[in-house]
């Protein structure tokens, strides 16, 4: 790290709170960020300690106490005691703390939500999805909310991309190889079978994380594009992970999705491609239970590559 990166981060910081407002005294309202905040949280997590309140917000229990005992004095925080502790009480906020939380609540809503108007669909997108990612590296058990879903509009168009630009700057493949993914994303559509075949990224909210597609084997000696299927057979398409998502088990995540999806499909076996150079996938597959079955040395999309094809039996 250095002094600059510093500097950086306080620049950083210096212009979100003035952008949304931190340095006024007080919201919109009778309350100041640090109470409209405590609220937000008995709202959400109540019935709730004040030492767990003080640990969630990183706060000093002296000023929790004030900021509870304030509430208190106006008639918006309720207590009742610890069911398995009679040392602890629990706090939640009062019928008129909840009457008070909901314009406060909708004020910060309104306020969000006036941000984010001006911008485009694709600027939202862009915002949204570096503030997953500052959070995730920041707070790594944000991590939790990564799901697996479906593709959306747009997804396809994202595993083009990525596949193109990580690959060309990690291995030195040319555009023929984001071609050729191009391609394979077009047959998934136009060869779509719902029961045999599917594709899923893993997404942290409006982020995208990473990807991999399922998809029925077929006969690789004729044009792709007419190859007959090979009965029983899948193959594990486009395995992708964004470099700051490594770490999470999300490949492990993706790669048994697969095999449960070929299961409960049907399927005999599960084939894939790969290069030598792969390490971190070829681990993945071999955790889960794939076996090298051949290798042969070739150039591929522009470099000399160690080619080589795996299989999972079922």
């Amino acid at each position: 790290m250095t002094a600059d990166q510093a500097l950086d981060v306080r620049a950083f910081n210096r212009f979100y709170t003035r952008r949304i407002g931190v340095l006024a005294p007080k919201l919109d309202s009778d309350f100041t960020l640090p109470e409209a905040r405590l609220m937000w949280e008995l709202a959400h997590h109540a019935p709730i300690s004040a030492s767990a309140l003080s640990k969630s917000l990183q706060l000093d229990a002296g000023y929790m106490s004030r900021l509870l005992r304030g509430l208190k004095n106006r008639g918006l925080l309720a207590s009742q005691a610890h069911p398995n502790d009679g040392r602890q009480t629990l706090l939640k906020l009062s019928p008129a703390g909840k009457r008070a939380f909901v314009p406060l609540d909708r004020e910060g809503t309104a306020k969000a939500q006036a941000m984010l108007a001006p911008l485009s669909a694709t600027q939202r997108h862009a915002l949204l999805g570096s503030m997953s990612r500052i959070q995730a590296v920041l707070e790594p058990d944000a991590t939790a909310a990564v799901e697996l879903r479906s593709p959306q509009p747009g997804d396809l168009g994202w595993i083009v991309e990525r596949h193109g630009a990580f690959y060309a700057a990690e291995y030195g493949l040319d555009v023929r190889f984001e071609a050729l993914v191009a391609r394979i994303c077009a047959d998934f559509v136009d060869r779509f079978q719902p029961q045999r075949e599917a594709c899923w990224i893993a997404a942290r909210g409006t982020e995208r994380l990473g990807c991999v597609m399922l998809v029925q084997a077929r006969d690789e000696s004729q044009d792709g594009a007419t190859g007959k299927p090979r009965p029983g057979v899948a193959k594990l398409r486009l395995l992708l992970l964004e470099p700051h998502a490594r770490g999470l088990g999300l490949g492990k995540r993706l790669v048994r999705q697969c095999s449960d999806f070929a299961r409960a499909a049907g399927y005999k076996r599960i084939e894939l491609w790969t290069q030598s150079a792969l390490t971190a996938a070829r681990a993945i597959y071999a955790a889960e239970g794939y076996r090298l079955a051949h290798s042969e040395p070739l150039n591929s999309f522009g470099q000399d590559v160690i080619s080589e094809s795996w299989e999972l039996t079922l």
